[in-house]
């Protein structure tokens, strides 16, 4: 199904949102992730030290990791991965928060349609 004109590159886009039960606990784990990388540079481990001890957001950064969601699809390889994590206000009654309003389904339709054109 393959051919020359199409790419094998595939980007997935993933939106998560987390309730975040206790600050503690994540923060300790993140600490104990950057503890046990042992390549991981003295003053770059002070730095992210550092960040995530400050915020919660910062030291799930350090602990959800991209590699790990695909590494055990088969078929892929990782090529490119960034991500990143803030605090945010959320209602899961706003509309602004409804799944089925997703930016990636305008642009296939968007796609399809130069297709067929």
């Amino acid at each position: 199904m393959s051919t020359p004109e199409t790419s094998r590159f595939v980007r997935l886009r993933v939106e998560l949102v987390l309730e975040v039960d206790d600050q503690n606990a994540v923060t300790k784990a993140a600490l104990r992730r950057i503890a046990d990388d042992t390549t991981m540079p003295a003053d770059e481990r002070t730095h992210a030290e550092a960040a995530v001890t400050e915020d919660t957001a910062e030291a799930l950064a350090y602990l959800v990791d991209p590699f790990d969601l695909v590494s055990e699809v088969p078929g892929v390889e990782l090529a490119q991965a960034s991500w990143s994590s803030e605090r945010i206000e959320y209602d899961p009654d706003s509309p602004e928060w409804d799944l089925d309003e997703d930016d990636v389904e305008e642009d296939f339709d968007g796609e399809e349609a130069e297709r067929a054109g």
